[in-house]
């Protein structure tokens, strides 16, 4: 075996091909290893590329990351690790980069990227609030971009591939009733659509996204539905009563979700295989929230930071009350789950039943791929 000081031909083109990559530091070992993955969607599953928008969406201010590895916020909307964090852990590999972090360049593409930007929705007037967000149609093209940059490393044949046998995670919808329909009393789209035929527009919506998705090469896609969208802090705060979830939003989630898998169900059908895989978020979150003692949490109506009638109102800033054991409160901020929340979510996608998952959990897709 070659001294520290006598490379070999082949390690010392290896070495370059490291350096012309700008990835000294990345363990290239697990690049081989693990298999692309990819994210869209919204606040849920943002890494941080609202960090590079003007916008008022953002997470990247203390106390947001406070349990993360670096103790610093990061963009996600999070104390630590949010959803697609714990999936890459169980693909063996690192967190995905923001599309737009400069860093994100050379062999770190990869391993994937993640497009999702907090805020947005199916549709494109879903967060006009937030002024700079990446809406779903911009996602898609940056996932071209993106395509044609890996192409350029790898080859075409091999960027495709790359695609077609990565793992694509995407979730959005609630942002659609949030951040849109219920946003204001008598809004533009509840003139428009009594609710359960804007459920029906916004499935037929999504139906069209997930077909792009599938149009771009991803072949197996993680689709999860809405959470309670009623049972949120901020929703118990502002239209609860007496700590009891929001009728009207739980409804549209319950309109909404059931339809969605059975979306799913038709379009795997059209396609022939079962590319898109729906994860029954709804049903997962509903499970502590109904039971928090079961699964070590003290509390599913109050969240660990805000202010307000359970820590529902407003956003989490260094301001803001502040719980001193993240673990055992479901709820960070006023519409998102907790880092260990988070953690049982995707147990849930890696190794749950029928229940959360159609047609088949995480484990089984892996194993599946595994043998092609």
């Amino acid at each position: 075996m070659a001294s520290f000081f006598l490379v070999n031909v082949r390690s010392f083109w290896m070495m370059l091909m490291v350096l012309a990559f700008g990835s000294s530091c990345y363990n290239t070992h697990q690049a081989e290893a693990a298999r692309a993955f990819f994210v869209f969607g919204d606040s849920l599953v943002d890494n941080g590329n609202n960090n590079y928008l003007a916008t008022t969406a953002r997470a990247d201010s203390p106390p947001y990351g406070i349990d993360y590895p670096t103790h610093s916020p990061t963009g996600r909307f999070s104390n630590g690790l949010n959803i697609p964090d714990f999936i890459s852990r169980e693909l063996g590999s690192e967190s995905l980069l923001p599309y737009l972090s400069p860093e994100l360049s050379g062999e770190r593409l990869l391993v994937g990227a993640n497009f999702a930007s907090a805020g947005i929705g199916i549709l494109n007037d879903t967060g006009v609030q937030f002024i700079n967000i990446i809406r779903m149609y911009r996602q898609l093209e940056y996932f071209q971009e993106y395509q044609r940059r890996v192409a350029a490393i790898v080859g075409e044949d091999q960027a495709q591939q790359l695609v077609n046998e990565a793992l694509v995670l995407i979730t959005v919808g609630g942002n659609d009733f949030v951040n849109n329909y219920y946003l204001v009393p008598f809004s533009a789209r509840s003139r428009q659509y009594a609710l359960p035929d804007y459920v029906k527009y916004l499935i037929s919506e999504y139906r069209k996204l997930l077909h792009s998705l599938y149009d771009l090469g991803a072949r197996r896609v993680l689709v999860t539905g809405t959470g309670p969208l009623g049972c949120v802090p901020a929703e118990l705060a502002m239209r609860g009563t007496n700590g009891q979830c929001s009728t009207e939003l739980q409804r549209a989630a319950a309109l909404f979700n059931p339809q969605l898998v059975q979306m799913i169900r038709g379009l795997n059908s059209d396609l022939g295989s079962d590319v898109f895989v729906a994860a029954n978020t709804q049903q997962m979150s509903n499970d502590f929230i109904r039971d928090p003692q079961a699964y070590g949490f003290v509390t599913s109506k109050v969240a660990c930071c805000g202010q307000g009638p359970y820590n529902g109102i407003g956003l989490c800033t260094l301001a803001s009350n502040l719980c001193p054991n993240r673990d055992v409160y479901a709820f960070w901020d006023a519409f998102h789950p907790s880092e260990r929340a988070n953690g049982i979510i995707v147990q849930q996608i890696l190794t749950g039943s029928t229940t959360y998952m159609y047609p088949m959990n995480l484990s089984t897709i892996m194993a599946l791929d595994s043998r092609t």
